[in-house]
């Protein structure tokens, strides 16, 4: 049994505990209101861009000499996976959400026999990675100087794409990140961006086009924008959806500490209790004798 000033010192320590994590979900609480008005901001026009490269692609008449990055190699051989989680911890499931949506890919995709290449933006995610598939990664990316999730980054991450993509280093590109529902709520999801998968996707009819100049020079231009358009709105649906789940989390372990530091007073107080009751029964033991 606990001394009671191993008690005292232990309900001090969950206390001072207490007050970080609910320091830590008032921040994070600030920094969502911020992050979901920007994801939420973003995905108009990420989706506004593909339907106008979809309807780009509609209309070019020689499909078999069309920009690589819409049509791909005609292959599926090498694919390239880019994770993106965060650089800091301490916000619950939010990037082993990702790291398992991702695992479950790659294992797809080695047992068909084809070849796995991944670049992890996020030190976490590298950190879960590399146990197991840390031959395979090729380059780790980290923002952890940037204080938002910012196009400059997005940009960086999308060049090095298409440069790979330029030299011949992979056929097909999917992007892993967690689209922001609600605080309680982020869904994994992975995105093909080369070639640009139109599966799923539908053009309206009422939006009709003309184009000048042609629409192969067009796209030449738009493609790689799409890319690093892409890539910024996973960073901007992962910053959402990380201060959500780190909320969320520490939302949980204030509830926590608040809960053990009532067990610990409960405790301390039983064994004060006991030691004066037992110093009582001395006393009454020693009057007695006498």
């Amino acid at each position: 049994m606990a001394s009671l000033d191993d008690l005292k010192k232990r309900i001090a320590s969950v206390k001072s505990t207490q007050k970080i994590t609910k320091a830590m979900k008032m921040v994070a609480a600030a920094k969502l209101r911020r992050a979901q008005e920007s994801a939420e901001k973003g995905r108009p026009y990420s989706e506004k861009m593909n339907n106008v490269i979809l309807n780009l692609s509609n209309g070019i008449s020689d499909k078999e000499n069309a920009p690589k990055l819409l049509s791909g190699t005609g292959q599926e051989k090498t694919h390239l996976c880019v994770v993106m989680t965060s650089d800091r911890g301490l916000c619950g499931g939010f990037n082993s959400n990702i790291i398992k949506k991702a695992k479950s890919y790659f294992a797809k995709i080695l047992d068909e026999g084809k070849e796995l290449k991944i670049i992890t933006v996020g030190s976490k995610g590298n950190d879960q990675l590399k146990r197991v598939y840390g031959d395979k990664i090729i380059e780790n990316i980290s923002f952890k100087e940037s204080k938002n999730a910012n196009y400059f980054d997005a940009d960086k991450v999308g060049k090095m794409v298409i440069e790979k993509f330029e030299v011949g280093e992979f056929d097909v590109c999917t992007i892993f990140y967690n689209q922001f529902k609600n605080v309680i709520t982020q869904i994994p999801q992975a995105q093909q961006i080369i070639p640009l998968n139109s599966e799923g996707e539908e053009t309206s009819s009422e939006e009709s086009y003309e184009f000048e100049p042609d629409e192969d020079e067009i796209l030449s231009n738009l493609l790689p924008k799409n890319i690093s358009t892409q890539i910024f709105k996973a960073m901007l649906e992962n910053s959402a959806s990380e201060q959500g789940s780190r909320m969320s989390a520490m939302d949980n372990a204030t509830r926590n500490a608040g809960e053990m530091v009532d067990k610990l007073t409960i405790e301390y107080n039983r064994s004060r209790q006991a030691a004066i009751t037992k110093e009582l029964i001395e006393i009454i033991s020693g009057a007695e004798s006498l």
